[in-house]
């Protein structure tokens, strides 16, 4: 018997198991095999797991600890916006994952690449009402391009790999996964293995579009007397700018831009005739009715640009270029509809479409620029009574930063002067909270642009009111020690809020004056230089310092406090019914 023990060491290897991973780590491997390098979180109870591994891949993905989760949602669409790439947000179960659904919206609304990761509480304790469960999966659903729970740690790589592709491909948007604490400890029972999701059965959005939809789109183009291009955001979300810009100076048709269409063509091409909207250019809007095709590309013809939508281009063909078909005949009927994206859609319509001299139709968008100018633009940038106004800082800051600085916008009047007078010169360089309205968007969104384009400067333009929504944010910027400048337009009211009680309700100013805060003092307490600017003759001089500071800054400018924003579309009204004052 000695005889066969010795020799049963020699002749039998021994079988150790298979070292599988847990769904936390699974989690981790599977973010890196999809190329991501930046999250924007906050842990908690539910989500710990995934923070204890996380643990271990510190030096290949770069954590940024928000203070509030809200706030990575939005950092996360700054960066998604600026990059191209979903931006990343972890959070925990309940009132965490509740505290990113206004994020989530916004991104949907707005077409934002985001993949949410939240934690939930352990499968066995799902529907007990356990601390912090909250059912996100339900809350989501109708703010998500899809949603998933993962209760099980074999299923976090095929899962992680679909949501990437959801959230990323055809028209982009957010996308939810909801992992329970005990998928996330559990090991798997088979090795990690990660494919990239290329196609699903159930989703195939369409890039090319059906040569004959191109073809009749050209036919219309080349027959227009009177064209007019209106691009909306989805030429940047495609990277088609180049496309675009041939098209246009092959076509000769002048191309005006919705809010978020803003920064596809410089604002000193020929052909731009500035941008649409309720408070956008007067001639842009007017002309609108006069154009016989209409060609949007990449824009949804949302309210905001129509007015009353009855009353809209009623004597116009349309080319609706678009990758989402839901889009297409939703608010106004396309004769000549293009489902596709927007870069393949403009390279098969290069070939097709004339070139042609609309000279004489281009310049009667100029009578209404000379209208507008004299009447709103030359005395808001030259009267010098009273405070400082809005457009001065605004007109400025383009000079000082020659139009090339990425410019992230809060909500209200703020936001319309930033876009009329930033004179963009680079693609891809406003982010804004434009379908949801957010308040409170542009200070995380900002340090999240940032972090996604760190090569350009990245200036926020924030209201008082929507300040003190995400303020909390400056700790993350200095912590961070990401150089984001912010100005804030103060003018102590919820100024469009106010502008339309004055307007519309008799001047009756329910509840829209602010008593603020000491902001530079706020701003450094949390360890971030800042100045208040009051005077116009010390103006030029405080955006010099901003601008040249080594280091996040936050000036504040005391701005005319009961100042309109015009041009005008009035709530209900047609665009043919814009108001100049």
């Amino acid at each position: 018997m000695e005889a066969i023990a010795s020799v049963i060491p020699e002749t039998i290897e021994k079988q150790e198991a298979p070292a599988y991973i847990n769904g936390s780590h699974a989690l981790m491997k599977a973010l890196l095999a999809e190329g991501v390098d930046t999250i924007f979180g906050y842990p908690g109870g539910a989500i710990m797991p995934v923070y204890d591994a996380l643990f271990d891949y510190q030096e290949q993905l770069n954590h940024i600890l928000v203070r509030h989760e809200q706030g990575a949602g939005h950092a996360a669409e700054g960066y998604a916006r600026v990059s191209g790439r979903a931006g990343v947000c972890l959070v925990t179960s309940g009132p965490g994952a509740t505290n990113l659904v206004t994020a989530i919206a916004d991104a949907l609304i707005d077409s934002t690449p985001m993949v949410c990761i939240v934690g939930q509480v352990a499968k066995k304790l799902l529907g007990t009402d356990a601390f912090q469960e909250a059912d996100v999966m339900g809350v989501t659903m109708p703010i998500t391009k899809w949603n998933y729970q993962i209760t099980d740690a074999n299923e976090v790589p095929e899962i992680i790999s679909k949501a990437f592709y959801i959230a990323q491909s055809g028209r982009p948007g957010p996308v939810l996964i909801d992992i329970t604490k005990s998928a996330q400890l559990e090991l798997m029972t088979k090795p990690f293995v990660y494919e990239k999701c290329q196609t699903l059965i159930s989703y195939r959005p369409r890039l090319v579009p059906k040569q004959e939809q191109v073809e009749a789109a050209a036919n219309l183009i080349n027959s227009a007397k009177r064209p007019y291009i209106l691009v909306g955001h989805g030429v940047q979300i495609a990277r088609a700018e180049d496309e675009l810009k041939v098209f246009v100076e092959k076509t000769g048709i002048p191309v005006a831009t919705t809010l978020l269409g803003q920064s596809t063509i410089p604002t000193n091409h020929p052909l731009y005739v500035g941008w649409l909207g309720m408070h956008g250019n007067y001639g842009p809007n007017v002309m609108t009715d006069h154009a016989d095709v209409i060609i949007a590309i990449g824009m949804r013809f949302d309210d905001r640009v129509t007015g009353d939508a009855s009353k809209y281009i009623k004597q116009a063909k349309v080319v609706h270029i678009e990758i989402d078909p839901s889009e297409i005949d939703k608010i106004i009927r396309a004769d000549a509809p293009v489902v596709g994206d927007a870069k393949a859609a403009l390279n098969a319509l290069l070939p097709l479409v004339k070139p042609n001299d609309h000279t004489v139709w281009r310049n009667e968008f100029r009578k209404y620029d000379a209208v507008e100018n004299e009447t709103i633009t030359v005395p808001e940038l030259t009267n010098t009574n009273g405070k400082i106004r809005m457009a001065e800082v605004i007109d400025m800051l383009s000079t000082k930063t020659k139009g090339e600085s990425i410019l992230v916008t809060d909500v209200g009047q703020h936001q319309m002067m930033a876009s009329r007078y930033y004179q963009f010169r680079r693609p891809n360089s406003l982010v804004t909270s434009g379908g949801m309205g957010t308040m409170g968007f542009a200070l995380p969104a900002a340090f999240g642009a940032q972090v996604g384009a760190p090569d350009r400067q990245v200036v926020a333009i924030i209201g008082d009111g929507c300040f003190q929504m995400t303020l909390q944010e400056l700790g993350t910027i200095v912590q961070n020690k990401q150089p984001v400048k912010a100005i804030i337009l103060n003018n102590n009211f919820l100024g469009m809020v106010r502008q339309w009680q004055q307007l519309f309700h008799e001047r009756r100013y329910s509840f829209v004056e602010l008593q603020n805060p000491d902001f530079i003092t706020i701003a450094k307490g949390f360890g971030m230089a800042g100045q208040t600017c009051t005077e116009r003759d010390n103006l030029s001089d405080a955006l010099d310092t901003m601008l040249n500071y080594d280091g996040p800054f936050l000036l504040e400018v005391i701005v005319e406090k009961e100042e309109n924003v015009f041009p005008m579309v009035p709530a209900g009204a047609s665009v043919a019914q814009i108001r100049l004052k």
